[in-house]
């Protein structure tokens, strides 16, 4: 009886261990090795890499879910928060109104802000519209149903891992900030703000 119990305790424990390992650091912490330097996590669930050290994130282009066509090239110049979502999603629609509130804060503001959804595993388009509509999204998302745009990132890059994420580009192109979890408009402010700032 205890012959059987031990391969399936070592189990348990290998595989524990496996997560802890490929988890993001938290508290602060620092992380060798992800978008081409060091990144930080904070208890927020977001991480940040310093200017220096980021990478250049991959052009996205395609069909949006209203049938036009977006390429992500022509945003150059400004920060771009690219939110990865789904209309079955229940955390993306917990974010949704802070996204929508944000994005239209901002544009009225006249800031260098680009919003950019990139909605995946959604079979209908239809599903998608009533989404945007149902939560006062104005901003373009790409019809990705399959995840492929996601797969452009490089390697140990902050990517989207996760439905949602959240991921924002510097104006220099470069992956800057990056979030697996549902987040609040004063967590999408906090991610932007320091960005927009830069020189």
């Amino acid at each position: 009886m205890r012959i059987g119990r031990a391969p399936i305790l070592l189990t348990a424990v290998t595989l524990a261990s496996a997560l802890t390992l490929t988890a993001c650091t938290d508290g602060g912490k620092s992380a060798a090795g992800s978008a081409g330097g060091s990144y930080v996590t904070g208890p927020s669930g977001v991480s940040t890499v310093a200017k220096a050290d980021r990478v250049a994130a991959p052009t996205l282009d395609g069909e949006t879910i209203d049938g036009k066509t977006l390429d992500t090239a022509t945003l150059k110049g400004k920060v771009i928060v690219l939110n990865v979502w789904g209309s079955w999603c229940p955390p993306c629609r917990q974010e949704a109104p802070g996204f929508a509130k944000v994005s239209k804060e901002l544009e009225a503001a006249g800031k260098p802000v680009a919003f950019v959804g990139i909605n995946t595993r959604d079979n209908s388009k239809q599903n998608a519209l009533n989404f945007d509509e149902d939560y006062g999204i104005t901003y373009p998302s790409f019809f990705d149903p399959d995840g492929r745009l996601m797969l452009r990132f490089p390697k140990n890059t902050l990517s989207a891992q996760s439905i949602p994420s959240t991921i924002v580009i510097d104006k220099e192109g470069k992956i800057a900030a990056r979030t697996l979890v549902a987040i609040s408009d004063v967590t999408l402010r906090k991610m932007i703000d320091p960005l927009l700032a830069e020189k």
